[in-house]
């Protein structure tokens, strides 16, 4: 595998999820080099991640040991993808979640890079297998999906492709833990990861509870934010079920096991998400918050201030 100390990091994609990613590997020191197929996308993304940066070292949260004037000085876009990959030991696609588009786009950097460079996926929930399917060489292919925003919440899951090597496992492990994401490993593919699997089954239950009347969807959002989200922000489910019994997590089984078995017995089908249901759903959000960019916009912007607290408590 190609060595970091050469320091560059390739950017596929301008997006959201890529000016994040560059955010976070500035932070790290990276030299970071951004790509996007439109023309002057990549520049403007480089205006809006200057505004960031320079926004988080003003209010005393900007990651990293670098000032914002060095880190964005290590930032650089392109329009033509050659020059974006010239250099780089690390490729960070983040193009939209379409399949075709990110198979094309490793299809395309393959040819124009050694057999030593990493090329990593950002994708949510798209099999390593199926996303890397034109790649000759699978063997350097990595998933790394991040939680969105990933400035502010660090988790990555690593995904192997069947073929990945170890080495590259390890070496993405080590690249984000030394930027300050907090990666997983994923043992083998599986469909949605594990973070997509866990938030569609706490969505499809809310769904369903919502749906049949048994709380609103202002409730059931607090039943999260004020309650499971409380101790989730600091420890996971089976480390809560360890704690909250006498004698740790063979104590907690004996207990409630009978109980868990029976509620989950009841959980109804998978939701459609759709219909009648979904119009009333989205009509109790929307009165809530309402769905104009001015309110939403707000909304993102008080979620990312609050995020940016807790990634500082949890320091």
């Amino acid at each position: 595998m190609a060595s970091s100390k050469g320091k560059t990091i390739a950017i596929v994609g301008s997006g959201l999820i890529g000016r994040s990613w560059a955010m976070v590997f500035l932070s790290g020191g990276y030299k970071v080099k951004i790509y996007d197929n439109q023309q002057g996308q990549a520049s403007r993304a480089i205006t809006d991640i200057r505004k960031q940066v320079e926004e988080l070292q003003e209010a005393q949260m900007l990651r990293g040991k670098l000032s914002a004037t060095e880190q964005l000085s290590l930032l650089s876009s392109h329009d033509d993808l050659s020059q974006a990959l010239e250099g780089a030991f690390f490729v960070q696609e983040c193009v939209f979640e379409e399949l075709e588009a990110k198979k094309s786009v490793f299809q395309a950097v393959e040819k124009l890079v050694g057999e030593e460079v990493v090329l990593s996926s950002s994708t949510s929930c798209l099999m390593p297998s199926n996303v890397f399917s034109l790649v000759q060489n699978c063997t350097r292919c990595i998933i790394s999906h991040p939680v969105n925003p990933p400035y502010y919440v660090r988790l990555v899951e690593l995904v192997p492709h069947p073929e990945t090597l170890p080495v590259v496992m390890d070496m993405a492990y080590e690249l984000m833990t030394e930027v300050g994401q907090a990666p997983v490993r994923i043992r083998k593919e599986i469909d949605g990861f594990a973070l997509n699997r866990v938030q569609y089954a706490i969505i499809a239950e809310c769904w369903r509870l919502v749906k049949d009347g048994v709380i609103s969807v202002k409730d059931i959002d607090l039943v999260m934010s004020e309650g499971l989200g409380m101790r989730y922000a600091f420890i996971g489910p089976i480390e809560t079920m360890h704690l909250n019994a006498p004698e740790g997590l063979e104590d907690y089984l004996r207990r409630y096991r009978e109980g868990m078995k029976r509620v989950l017995s009841s959980f109804g089908p998978v939701p459609e998400f759709d219909g009648e249901a979904a119009a009333r759903i989205n009509k109790e959000i929307c009165e809530l918050i309402p769905n104009d960019q001015e309110h939403l916009s707000a909304r993102r912007e008080r979620r990312d201030q609050l995020l940016m607290g807790l990634a500082k408590l949890k320091k």
